[in-house]
């Protein structure tokens, strides 16, 4: 039986790791009025450091919730899983990070547990609370009510490999696409929803790297015909460049993310909303609104925006798009009846 939190209750939040996005969590979950009690990680001085520094206490992975209303998930995508479950089935509220699973086999098997829990889990697309997206979108919501048709799509995330994590790990269950791509093809599918041009119906998509995928090069069908592009990619130089174009025949709109927030509708700056928050990039990559909004989730017995749900079909697109991977390119739908067993890696390199 789920529980719920009581008006005027501080919510308490635990970590299930204890890396540097767990410790963003952290600072959102402080910014937005919650106490972080307790920190599990797979190491004793991780888990130690991180506690000490938050004023909460060290776990192990088994004690969790310890106590707590909320259970952020940031382990590795093959603990993903069993972590959420363990947390659901005990009582508390899950934030999972993305990649929502390994496999599409746990994430329907997630999402049926979730529902069954009163659909308690969030799935953590921090950027679908991001400030500057939220202005795009209402720009776009505006342009897509004069009944002019959006004919271009492109989100781009292209960086440096970060130097902390196993992310070309075979392990890791997929490289730049998977793990990275997650945002801009999260951010497409909103997009392309405002747009009106519907859901994605197939995509085409090329990949390169040897153990894993380094550069990823998607197409994206949607079903107005409307196709996009989504470009990801651990070969960028020192600066990265996170961006966002999208168009009709009378306005342009475009966010950078990365170097520096900016946005411009037909070449006109738009003022952005000031971060107030002591680290900008919390409040400015949307991880204080995620939190803020989950807890008034909570506590109003409302289902999250983004949920298991959610997760599960940008999983279908990542399946659809490593299977197309597998045959060069070649035009998959979505859903794309891959093996549901299989990891995105295991669909490109082993198919």
């Amino acid at each position: 039986m789920a529980t719920h939190t009581p008006a005027g209750h501080r919510t308490s939040v635990a970590l299930c790791g204890a890396g540097m996005i767990a410790g963003a969590h952290a600072l959102a979950a402080r910014e937005a009025g919650a106490t972080v009690v307790a920190v599990a990680s797979r190491t004793e001085a991780s888990r130690a450091k991180l506690a000490s520094d938050l004023g909460a206490h060290a776990v192990d992975y088994s004690r969790l919730p310890a106590g707590a209303d909320i259970v952020v998930v940031a382990t590795p995508p093959a603990q993903h899983f069993e972590h959420a479950v363990h947390a659901l089935e005990r009582g508390a509220a899950v934030l999972l990070e993305k990649p929502l699973v390994l496999t599409l086999n746990e994430a329907d098997r997630l999402v049926d547990l979730a529902h069954r829990h009163g659909d308690r889990l969030l799935y953590a697309e921090n950027l679908a609370y991001a400030p500057i997206v939220h202005s795009l979108i209402a720009r776009l919501a505006r342009v897509a009510e004069t009944g002019a048709t959006v004919d271009h799509l492109q989100v781009r995330t292209i960086q440096p490999l970060p130097t902390w994590g196993n992310f070309t790990s075979p392990e890791w269950g997929g490289g730049a696409l998977y793990d990275l791509g997650i945002h801009p093809l999260a951010l497409a599918v909103l997009l392309g929803r405002v747009a009106r041009a519907g859901e994605v119906v197939a995509v085409e998509t090329r990949l390169r790297g040897d153990t894993t995928d380094t550069h990823a090069d998607v197409t994206l069908t949607f079903e107005s015909g409307l196709r996009g592009s989504v470009i990801s990619s651990w070969e960028g130089g020192d600066v990265p460049c996170w961006d966002i174009q999208v168009s009709s025949a009378s306005d342009v709109i475009r966010a950078e993310l990365l170097p520096a927030l900016s946005l411009e509708h037909n070449g006109e700056p738009v003022q952005l909303p000031r971060a107030t928050a002591a680290i900008p990039m919390i409040e400015n990559f949307g991880y204080i609104a995620q939190m803020r909004e989950f807890i008034d989730d909570l506590a109003n017995r409302r289902a999250p925006f983004m949920d298991a749900a959610f997760g599960r079909w940008m999983m279908e697109i990542v399946c659809a798009c490593y299977t197309s991977a597998a045959t060069e390119g070649t035009t998959t739908p979505v859903p794309s009846g891959c093996d549901r067993n299989r990891t995105p890696l295991q669909l490109w390199k082993n198919p």
